[in-house]
């Protein structure tokens, strides 16, 4: 499972990832876990507003900071 965190380093972005890693740990999963901070490659994915967040390719949010138990719900789908 890869799960990237899309933003240019804000600290929003920051705080995705720390509950991306949180979310991971709680289910005791073993998920990559990538920060993608090149502008050209958040727009060409569709995304306007950051932070966002993907799990294997797929946009889950973006311009708001998921709660670990919301990313937790989508990790176990």
């Amino acid at each position: 499972m890869k799960i990237e965190i899309l933003g240019m380093g804000c600290p929003k972005c920051k705080k995705m990832y720390e509950n991306a890693q949180a979310a991971a740990k709680e289910l005791n999963i073993k998920a990559e876990i990538v920060k993608v901070e090149d502008l050209q490659q958040i727009v060409s994915r569709g995304i306007m507003t950051t932070p966002a967040l993907a799990i294997d390719g797929k946009i889950k949010a973006a311009g708001r900071i998921p709660l670990p138990d919301e990313i937790k719900k989508w990790i176990s789908e």
